[in-house]
């Protein structure tokens, strides 16, 4: 009935990555700035947290290139 697929492409991947790595980067900083009565700065959780959302971030950017090529 419905012949029209939808193809998840490296640019699309690379592009959710992205975003979702540059969210939770900012979330996981905005989440410390606004804890203000808090001492201690970012912890070790949160040194992962951010580790891990900027790799994705960056590996986000280094798939949009390769364009329309499925996933």
């Amino acid at each position: 009935m419905f012949s029209n697929h939808f193809t998840l492409t490296k640019r699309h991947l690379g592009l959710l990555l992205t975003v979702g790595g540059t969210l939770a980067f900012v979330g996981i900083i905005a989440i410390d700035l606004l804890d203000v009565g808090r001492e201690g700065g970012i912890g070790p959780a949160q040194q992962l947290a951010l580790i891990v959302s900027a790799a994705l971030a960056i590996l986000g950017c280094s798939l949009i290139p390769l364009g329309d090529a499925p996933a």
